[in-house]
């Protein structure tokens, strides 16, 4: 990769960008600066859900950007409650209808399942895929995917499906490697992608990464975001700032060695900083209409 829309071959063949934008939490008129922005500084892949409530702006931005939908990589994906077989084809509709796009170039399931003690996972997710297939077969969408599914949540859809899985989200970034989880998706030809790349900023003020930081005349934030790349991972980057959007292109005239890839690692693993989907009760959206 040496420029930010250079692109990966999926399994399926399609091309996709190898840094992403993501617009979790920034709706409304902000982001629609935001997006405009992030158009102007050059990406063209954009990452939303209907939970994060960014579809209308993200789509207005694109239309008045003059620039054709088929040059932008979009990502949109149901939520908790829009898995099961009509909910998800249901959910695609409304992700189109809030975009006002024809097609999208990939379609996710946000999350692998609900509370703890979601007895039904499993079922609902093979119910979920199987209307991802269909809208697949269809031709109004690209790809279809998983978002912050583990090992044990992918191993049922890969058993049953017709139509593998091209890519899955996961948190990852220094300290939270998730390297099991990575290894597995690369056996099974599924392409990995970070969210919160950059540890929600917990990283920036690691002592490691500072160092590396100096060493290689880079920020923190580039650093971390080159140590995916040269992993294979697509980073889903945020900002807000045109010279943010820009330090976080900046990271295609170097590279980390070897041996400091393997210090970043290998450096002690934190928690995970989101929710986790075995473990936490996610978030309802706050406008299922949105």
């Amino acid at each position: 990769m040496k420029a930010l829309n250079d692109c990966y071959t999926l399994s399926n063949g399609i091309q996709i960008p190898c840094l992403g934008f993501g617009t979790y939490n920034a709706k409304g008129g902000d982001n629609l600066a935001i997006n405009r922005m992030a158009i102007e500084a050059g990406y063209r892949y954009f990452d939303t859900a209907s939970l994060y409530e960014t579809e209308r702006v993200l789509g207005q931005a694109v239309r008045e950007s003059g620039i054709a939908r088929k040059d932008f990589f979009i990502v949109s994906k149901l939520w908790i409650d829009e898995r099961g077989y009509q909910e998800a084809k249901d959910a695609f509709e409304r992700s189109l209808e809030r975009l006002r796009m024809d097609y999208l170039d990939l379609y996710l399931i946000h999350w692998p399942r609900g509370k703890e003690g979601d007895t039904d996972w499993k079922e609902k997710d093979l119910d979920t895929w199987r209307a991802l297939e269909e809208l697949y077969k269809s031709g109004r969408v690209r790809g279809i995917g998983l978002s912050n599914f583990l090992p044990h949540h992918v191993d049922p859809i890969l058993k049953n499906c017709h139509v593998t899985p091209v890519v899955d989200q996961l948190e990852i970034h220094p300290g939270y490697t998730q390297e099991a989880a990575v290894r597995y998706c690369s056996e099974n030809d599924i392409r990995v992608q970070a969210w919160s790349p950059l540890g929600r900023s917990a990283m920036l003020e690691h002592p490691v990464l500072k160092s590396f930081a100096d060493k290689y005349e880079k920020s923190v934030a580039q650093i971390c975001l080159r140590f995916l790349l040269q992993k294979g991972i697509i980073p889903l980057v945020k900002s807000s700032s045109m010279e943010r959007m820009k330090q976080n292109q900046d990271i295609f005239d170097f590279e980390i060695s070897w041996e400091d890839m393997s210090v970043i690692n290998n450096m002690p693993q934190n928690t995970w900083l989101g929710e986790h989907p075995d473990f936490a009760v996610p978030r309802k959206k706050s406008n299922p209409e949105q």
